[in-house]
């Protein structure tokens, strides 16, 4: 069974909040969960209520192989827990930036945008 420890939108509409949860891989945003983590709120104005984290299960569902989404690596980021897997993949994206740029290629959206727009004006 593989884990993901991924957010479940709650709240009502305009007004947004997260639970972020131990999952099992296959199942929708909404479904059943594995183990609730801790909650995320956007919209809190004060830093420290925003996120709670029950930093001991996540270490230990990433202990036992979880994955993060990407969103919740970042969050567990900036409080100082460490997600190998999303750490990996940012060092993959940034080698293959590396490597587009030696070859003068474009990566980004944007630069693939600015890229293809000086070819559509001369034909006007």
């Amino acid at each position: 069974m593989a884990v993901k420890i991924r957010m479940t939108r709650m709240g009502r509409r305009h007004r947004p909040f997260y639970r972020i949860n131990a999952v099992e891989s296959r199942t929708p945003r909404d479904g059943r969960i594995l183990e609730k983590l801790g909650h995320y709120d956007p919209i809190e104005k004060d830093a420290s209520k925003q996120v709670v984290l029950n930093t001991e299960r996540v270490q230990y569902w990433l202990g036992q192989g979880a994955i993060t989404s990407d969103t919740v690596a970042q969050i567990l980021k900036r409080h100082g827990i460490a997600c190998p897997r999303y750490e990996e993949k940012l060092k993959r994206r940034q080698r293959a930036l590396e490597i587009a740029r030696k070859a003068g290629r474009p990566f980004t959206k944007a630069e693939k945008e600015a890229a293809n727009k000086p070819a559509e004006e001369p034909k006007s």
